[in-house]
């Protein structure tokens, strides 16, 4: 018998998954740090079954963590109220009911000229400031820091302090204390911003929720912290990781450039190759025995999605390991999840990487990184793969 594996707390680098776990069958025993003997799941179809089936529970009081950490969504207690991606249906249905009308295609498509907007602006900035220029700080964040907010109704003037709380939480190189220091210091700020929405609502989406009136501040101030948190962070990880790929392979980039209409499949083949959520994987519950790829999943064994691995699974993406902007199968990539916790935010944050990547190649076209590849720091000891920092050149008119 194969002795239980771990789940690797390091990768190698932004562009490739632990080695270790690139070889294991699709569901594999793994041991969690407190004990708990579960699964890893390291396949694509296995991990299509177990993000679809009902008998998996997403619900946090039920779920193993698997590596040894606490933050957000990391305790073995009953969700807070509102922090439904944590909650099984019908508590998460009712939460969710509430949010999708305010990211569907259509109301997404109507935000894209803003988007762009506010792209032209950081674009323009960044210009005027003349090269080097560090692409995470001054592009990657604001865009989707700007979007969400103003689809919040959170001032962008107080964005630099929710970036830093939201970066210890999600960060494993800060203690315990300092993470939930931050967790504190969020829920009190949108604690106060709940309230403030609940005495005067505005036209965004915490004051239509503030108005609907069947919700606590709590529940307001928890729907907030899930919806900021995930709206700004992973988006700009990809945005800065996305680009760094396109330095790294000229050739792609180049297609990029010549055939505007290969932007969309682009960020999907980015989403698949990057695959940022990398120790926040997402874990399930067996909420009955279950057997999957001929193994059986006893009631109460937490199952764990290794994602990076699993948008990497040759039988369904051949040729894993080389970025193909044009590939046919890359939609079917996992990095939004799958069933009916799929990623709310996922039409927001295609058409925000979309517009990213156009714009800054087409502003730029000699843009390239400004200091040699090995030296850029990449944050890999956190719940999403991110970089500190992306330095970044272009050529300048004479």
């Amino acid at each position: 018998m194969r002795t239980p594996i771990t789940l690797p707390v390091e990768r190698p680098g932004p562009f490739e998954p632990p080695p270790e776990l690139a070889a294991l069958p699709p569901v594999v025993r793994m041991a969690y740090p407190d004990g708990h003997l579960g699964w890893l799941v390291t396949g694509h179809a296995a991990a299509r079954v177990v993000l679809a089936d009902p008998r998996f529970s997403a619900r946090q009081e039920l779920r193993h963590a698997p590596i040894r950490m606490v933050r957000l969504g990391d305790v073995r207690a009953p969700s807070r109220p509102g922090m439904f991606p944590s909650m099984d249906p019908p508590g998460h249905t009712r939460y969710r009911r509430l949010l999708t009308g305010w990211f569907t295609t259509r109301r997404i498509a109507a935000l894209e000229p803003r988007i762009a907007e506010i792209a032209r602006e950081r674009l323009d900035l960044l210009a005027g400031a003349g090269p080097p220029a560090d692409l995470v700080a001054d592009y990657a964040l604001p865009i989707p820091s700007l979007v969400i907010c103003e689809i919040l109704g959170v001032p962008y003037t107080d964005h630099a302090f929710f970036q830093e709380q939201a970066g210890l939480m999600v960060s494993l190189e800060h203690s315990v204390e300092r993470a939930r220091e931050a967790m504190g210091a969020l829920y009190a700020y949108l604690g106060d911003l709940a309230r403030h929405q609940r005495a005067r609502p505005g036209d965004d989406l915490l004051g239509a929720l503030a108005r609907d009136g069947d919700l606590t501040d709590e529940e307001l101030a928890n729907i907030a912290l899930i919806l900021l948190v995930a709206g700004h962070e992973t988006t700009a990880s990809m945005i800065s990781l996305g680009v760094l790929a396109l330095l790294r392979h000229p050739a792609e980039l180049a297609r990029l450039r010549a055939d505007p209409a290969l932007a969309a499949p682009a960020v999907e083949e980015l989403l698949r190759y990057l695959t940022i959520l990398h120790l926040g994987a997402p874990s399930r519950a067996a909420l009955e025995d279950v057997e999957l790829e001929g193994e059986l999943i006893r009631a109460g064994e937490t199952v764990t999605l290794a994602l990076p691995v699993v948008n990497r699974d040759p039988a369904e993406f051949p040729g894993p390991g080389r970025l193909r902007l044009d590939r046919p199968e890359a939609g079917r990539h996992l990095a939004f999840g799958h069933g009916v916790h799929l990623c709310l935010g996922h039409h927001l944050a295609r058409t925000e990487l979309r517009v990213a990547y156009t714009a800054l190649f087409a502003r730029f076209p000699s843009l390239r990184l400004a200091i040699p590849p090995g030296e850029v720091r990449v944050r890999a000891a956190s719940i999403t793969l991110g970089l500190h920092a992306l330095p970044v050149t272009w050529d300048t008119p004479a």
